[in-house]
């Protein structure tokens, strides 16, 4: 398995708190929504996510087979954070842990 990390979301509880600060730094979001923030840095997506549990930032690695790979990571030994769910009508997304609780995020179809 070959997977490339594309993008970082960030778990907020304010959201406008948030954005003022992300976008002093990374310029006007090219999406601005109550749901979702983001903003392109160079081809890489950095997003805000409103209401997500704490725990930090999750860097999310793009697969070809997401149900592929979390099955990889899953015989390999990490555990589910959040089960595989629909962002997009071409992706999915789902959050597993290391042994360590850090978590790692799939993106793919």
């Amino acid at each position: 398995m070959s997977a490339t990390i594309r993008s970082l979301v960030i778990p907020v509880s304010d959201l406008d708190a948030a954005k003022a600060v992300y976008t002093a730094l990374l310029g006007e979001p090219h999406t601005d929504q109550p749901y979702y923030v983001g903003y392109n840095v160079d081809g890489f997506e950095v997003a805000l996510n409103p209401g997500e549990e704490g725990g930090g930032p999750v860097a999310f690695a793009d697969v070809e087979d997401l149900d592929a790979a979390r099955a990889t990571l899953l015989a390999a030994g990490a555990t589910e954070r959040s089960a595989p769910r629909q962002v997009a009508p071409e992706a999915r997304v789902c959050v597993l842990a290391d042994a360590d609780g850090n978590p790692i995020g799939l993106r793919g179809k």
